[in-house]
């Protein structure tokens, strides 16, 4: 626009048009009488045209009338018989109404022509003002290393940016021209034609779409495309922007087969542990009969044969009534693992602080004449299975009970470390033997003990146990130790389903 200012002239004032109507007709007046005088006839009317023509181009309209005005009255008086005099006579009057009307063409024409240059020329520098930012826009469009390439409704590739090289090996001169779908044999998720159609219907498009590169690999891209409008609001060109998805797309196939190879294993892990209950559980209920029969009958030989046998004999019938006692517990703790893994679990708002008391209870009928000191802090009341936590309970205040017996004083403190809206941490504390935090990941196997049998009595399933428990409530059991300083086991439950 600053150039189309500079190129045209500047518009007259009014005195500065009328003036230049005035000194354009007396400079065609002054070189029509020395004409006149050198014998050069005929050219007055010519140059009253060019004077009005030129008035008209430069001062408009008025300027012009005045200089046609003006032409008539010097061509009358200086050029028409009489000379030196303004009578018109009724032969001149056709005359000076063509020259009139000529002028007024010519006035016309020059005023037209100058209003249609002017357009032309405000028309080019707004056609070079738009290609120089389009220029700019399609240089910066190339800075950048995203895949950007534009194609008109026929499908047919316009621009080609340095980033759709780059991912796709084809150069800009290559590419542009090319049918796209032909080119980059495009592979659609949905027929090409429903893609159109929402196109054309919303303005815009994005899904992943499978394409060839230059060097004949798959690549799959994230594709958005932008339907561009002319001025008439019809659809002219497509914008589309391509990122490169293939290894994410990869990495995504690769978990879902690790999902499905890890839901079969699951599968497979709960059918062999479902049979390794089913056998725990027919092998333990199996193994009553005979063993009450093995510990029956040899406490009927002790109370028979006592007489008879010597002190060796009778240690050995001990031992064995001792180790019949020891595997009937076994199985016992057998079967309540068991049966936890298959039993259902009936949950319900239940009274924490009841259940320790009455875990307490059970506890205290084995610990009677010990010096305990016992902290119980305040529980909230929880969602789970009653009997299943106080199972809990009691297996792992047994635990803090039975590690404590060295002690000369033994102090067992229960309660509620951490409290959210779906979340509560328990913990039983005691000042016994602890243990090594090496083997803290044995503590909670089936037949795990960090102890001997001979210093501390136990199956190694209580604390197994309580993990499973906690895991039907949706929580997890850890435990903390240092040898000979105490240990404290602590469990979550959630409100939500455990497994």
């Amino acid at each position: 626009m600053a150039e189309l200012k500079h190129r045209l002239p500047k518009p007259l004032s009014a005195i500065q048009s009328y003036g230049l109507a005035i000194i354009s007709v007396a400079a065609a007046l002054g070189t029509a009488l020395l004409m006149d005088r050198l014998h050069f006839g005929g050219v007055q009317v010519a140059l009253f045209l060019f004077a009005s023509a030129i008035t008209s181009w430069y001062g408009g309209g008025r300027a012009a009338t005045l200089a046609l005005i003006l032409s008539c009255v010097s061509f009358d008086y200086f050029f028409t018989e009489p000379l030196y005099s303004l009578d018109i006579t009724r032969t001149d009057i056709p005359y000076f109404i063509s020259f009139a009307s000529f002028a007024l063409l010519v006035t016309w024409f020059a005023a037209i022509r100058r209003r249609v240059e002017q357009e032309l020329l405000y028309s080019r520098d707004e056609l070079k003002r738009e290609v120089a930012e389009r220029t700019q826009q399609a240089s910066l469009l190339n800075l950048t290393h995203d895949t950007i390439f534009v194609r008109d409704m026929n499908d047919v590739i316009t621009y080609w940016n340095r980033g759709a090289q780059e991912l796709f090996g084809w150069t800009a001169e290559e590419a542009i021209g090319k049918q796209a779908q032909q080119f980059l044999h495009t592979v659609f998720p949905v027929p090409v034609q429903d893609i159109h159609a929402e196109l054309l219907r919303t303005g815009r498009w994005d899904g992943e779409v499978e394409k060839i590169k230059a060097d004949g690999t798959l690549v799959v891209v994230a594709s958005r495309w932008s339907l561009r409008l002319d001025d008439l609001g019809k659809p002219s060109a497509i914008l589309e922007t391509n990122n490169d998805v293939t290894e994410r797309k990869r990495r995504e196939e690769q978990i879902r087969l690790l999902n499905e190879e890890l839901e079969i294993r699951t599968r497979e892990l709960e059918a062999i542990n479902k049979e390794l209950e089913a056998f725990a559980y027919s092998v333990s209920h199996d193994l009553r009969a005979p063993l009450r029969h093995m510990s029956g009958f040899t406490e009927l030989l002790q109370k028979n044969a006592a007489a008879v046998l010597n002190e060796k004999s009778q240690r050995y019938i001990g031992m064995i009534m001792e180790s019949a006692k020891r595997m009937g517990t076994l199985i016992d703790d057998l079967l309540s693992f068991s049966r936890i893994g298959r039993a259902e679990t009936h949950k319900k708002v239940v009274n924490l602080d009841r259940l320790v008391q009455e875990a307490l209870s059970e506890v205290r009928q084995e610990t009677g004449g010990r010096n305990i000191e016992w902290k119980v802090g305040a529980l909230p009341a929880w969602y789970g299975d009653d009997s299943m936590l106080r199972l809990a309970l009691i297996n792992l205040i047994s635990n803090a009970a039975k590690f404590t017996r060295t002690r000369s004083k033994a102090e067992i403190e229960i309660g509620c470390q951490d409290q959210k809206s779906d979340q509560v941490v328990i913990y039983v504390r005691d000042n016994g033997v602890g243990f090594n935090m090496k083997y803290v990941n044995k503590l909670f196997g089936v037949f795990q003990r960090l102890h001997s049998a001979e210093a501390f009595e136990g199956t190694g399933i209580g604390l197994a146990t309580v993990q499973r428990i906690v895991h039907r409530h949706g929580g997890q059991v850890w435990a903390e130790g240092l040898v000979d300083e105490g240990a404290t086991f602590y469990f979550s439950l959630s409100k939500l389903e455990g497994d």
